[in-house]
């Protein structure tokens, strides 16, 4: 029976996850449906800002490669994304309960409209409406492209061998973009009929819905590392 999993995150994020697989004893595969690169926005500047909300570890990746000042205070979705920030050097990290409308009111507890602009580092895509949540509030938003996330072109070969032999158990999607490359990419490889064989595992309903393109054994809907069992 095959205990192989799927990690299709990026690939700093992939390592820690297949980390976590191979802790429960699995073998993990690493195929990056997106690769994140690092962009310039001419206008991102903190000066007059109060604070910098990060909604994805990727964001705070990005921001720290930009000359924000460490000490700035940075307010994070999730334990992950403060992680990923306070491994960048930000030293003043806060963080929310994992959903953007938690993000903001975080920044209602901590920040005061009338001291300044927020800065919503992020990249092209974003997910749910922080523009929104800050505005009922009476913030002042402003959002900074720093990052993009590019689309894999076609599966490796190596992937394709595993696929055709059977190999994979479960594949991972974080995020609905990832799941919808891998399906375009499987139907492209003529792979598609591999899903019958697996189990999709991904972080959220909409998620979900990207992956349901093909036909799994199972998808599982799960808000956090899955256990196999």
């Amino acid at each position: 029976m095959p205990k192989t999993i799927l990690i299709t995150r990026p690939r700093e994020d992939a390592e820690r996850l297949a980390a976590d697989f191979e802790s429960q004893g699995f073998d993990t595969l690493i195929e990056p449906m997106l690769t994140i690169d690092f962009v310039e926005d001419p206008s991102f500047s903190t000066v007059g800002a109060q604070a910098i909300l990060l909604t994805s570890a990727n964001g705070a990746r990005a921001l720290g490669n930009s000359s924000a000042p460490r000490d700035m205070p940075v307010l994070a979705v999730g334990e992950k994304t403060a992680e990923a920030a306070r491994n960048e050097g930000f030293t003043h990290v806060e963080t929310a309960g994992g959903n953007v409308e938690a993000l903001a009111d975080l920044a209602a507890l901590t920040l005061d409209p009338v001291k300044g602009p927020v800065i919503h580092v992020s990249g092209r895509d974003v997910a749910g409406d922080l523009a929104g949540a800050l505005s009922a509030r009476a913030f002042t938003y402003r959002r900074h492209v720093l990052y993009k996330a590019r689309a894999a072109e076609a599966f490796s070969e190596g992937l394709c061998d595993a696929l055709s032999a059977g190999d994979i158990a479960a594949v991972v999607f974080y995020s609905a973009r990832t799941a919808a490359t891998f399906v375009m990419l499987a139907k492209q490889a003529g792979l598609a009929g591999s899903a019958a064989s697996m189990t999709a595992f991904c972080i959220s309903e909409a998620v979900a819905e990207a992956a349901r393109e093909l036909d799994w054994a199972r998808i599982e809907v799960s808000g956090g590392v899955p256990i196999l069992h």
